[in-house]
């Protein structure tokens, strides 16, 4: 019997932690400071436990590792080193979804020494994305071809019959980090030339893709892509794009919100300002007498601060979002970006009955040792189940779990940090995904000039 450790009980916990309890073998613990979190999950199984406990405690962390054979990180990524530490002094391997930092590459060495796997980087984005790629990668070249472009689109989005805001958008946990991300700067190779996207511009470099059945998405540059070409050994490739999926009109909403500065981290006095008075303090307008014309009048104002047409969508999301109203902010200090989350989160909830939806869409360009060219795609599309499992924790959870129960079988014999771009990972994780129902399709054509 083996005994597995999961740390933390989150979104993306319940998957993970039932695809392990149903393995005759495998006794799992969940560890999370809030006790009634993990007991949720294991569901009173009788192979299941779950624990209290504060991942800073060391102590209390080194004795629950110490009766593991595996452990599984789902904690914030910044603890991931204390846990990988601990693990490595006491011999287990370590599995998380999270991408592999500087700190724990450098644990490499004391991983190998020891005789431990850190298994990081299998998720979903980052996970299936790598795992999806691999299989095409190795599959062109070991027949002699090379890629000589490569993009690679994902989105976790509301299923079309639940995106029913302007938006089009949903959260099913906090927004802050889909915030943040829109400041990221990027970086992408097209057609041998380097493009650099400053992240204040991030939202000008947009366009559509049409993914079928589904239809027609933005999408916008995810990041830096350059390091994709080593990480995925395709030196060949003239064109590395890794992107984000949306529902088309995201971009033009964002770009806005960008250029009226509700992204901005800078701390401020927020006590006694309504959405509406904010909004006029970004803008520079002050506040009319009558709260009736009020929102007709900041509306204005707002349209010819962000050089928009009166009846632009744009306005008409801000609008919904409430932020032309008296409505009083929640916070009393904070920023911009801490009111914009906020009212995020309060605003773009999944009602009960609505399903989210994951869309992972890879598209190559091979070319043969005759200069013969091939268009190769490779699609996900998964939805969440109302009232159970979402989409975007299936993706994520599911393969975390597969690689965990590969390495208490042996079939996954590595020591070191390592992500699952070689084949003794992705080839078994993906013929589980599978069996799951979370199916990479791929199809391919010849092309011409």
């Amino acid at each position: 019997m083996k005994n597995i450790l999961i740390l933390g009980a989150g979104m993306v916990a319940r998957p993970l932690v039932r695809y392990l309890l149903d393995q005759e073998d495998c006794r799992v613990v969940v560890a999370s400071r809030t006790q009634s979190k993990a007991e949720k999950l294991i569901e009173s199984h009788p192979r299941g436990r779950a624990e209290q406990l504060d991942v800073a405690n060391v102590e209390a962390l080194g004795q629950l590792i110490s009766s593991s054979d595996l452990v599984v990180s789902l904690v914030p990524y910044a603890h991931h080193i204390d846990v990988a530490v601990r693990c490595i002094a006491q011999r287990k391997p370590m599995v998380t979804t999270s991408y592999v930092s500087s700190d724990m590459q450098a644990l490499d060495e004391e991983a190998k020494r020891a005789g431990v796997i850190l298994l990081n980087e299998i998720g979903l984005d980052p996970g299936i994305d790598h795992m999806s790629a691999m299989r095409i990668i190795d599959g062109v070249q070991s027949g002699g071809g090379k890629v000589v472009s490569f993009c690679s689109y994902c989105g976790a989005l509301p299923a079309p019959e639940s995106a029913t805001n302007p938006f089009r958008y949903k959260f099913a946990w906090s927004p802050r980090g889909v915030v943040l991300a829109a400041k990221n700067a990027a970086r992408y190779l097209s057609n041998g030339k380097q493009i650099d996207v400053p992240g204040s511009q991030l939202f000008d470099d947009c366009s559509t893709i049409t993914i079928e059945p589904l239809g027609d998405f933005a999408v916008y540059p995810n990041r830096n892509s350059l390091g994709y070409i080593d990480k995925y050994g395709i030196s060949s490739a003239h064109t590395m794009f890794r992107a984000t999926l949306r529902y088309p009109g995201w971009c033009a909403t964002w770009k806005k919100l960008v250029e009226l500065g509700l992204l901005d981290e800078k701390p401020r006095r927020l006590k006694g300002l309504s959405y509406r008075g904010f909004v006029e303090s970004l803008v520079g307008k002050g506040a009319p007498a009558s709260s009736t014309t009020a929102q007709v009048s900041t509306r204005s104002a707002v349209a010819h601060y962000l050089h928009l047409d009166k009846d632009s969508p744009v306005l008409n999301a801000f609008e919904w979002l409430g932020l032309f109203t008296d409505e009083p902010l929640v916070l009393e200090r904070g920023s911009a970006l801490d009111v914009l989350a906020q009212r995020l989160l309060e605003k773009l909830e999944y009602e009960e009955g609505e399903r989210d939806m994951v869309v992972l869409h890879h598209k190559f360009v091979a070319e043969d040792s005759q200069g013969l060219k091939e268009g190769i795609t490779s699609t996900l599309i998964d939805y969440g189940t109302p009232g159970g499992d979402t989409a975007v924790a299936r993706t994520v959870g599911l393969p975390a779990a597969i690689g965990s129960k590969l390495i208490l079988e042996g079939k996954i014999d590595l020591t070191g940090v390592h992500i699952p771009t070689i084949p003794i990972i992705y080839q078994s994780v993906l013929e589980e995904l599978e069996h799951q129902g979370l199916v990479c399709s791929e199809k391919s054509e010849p092309l011409t000039e």
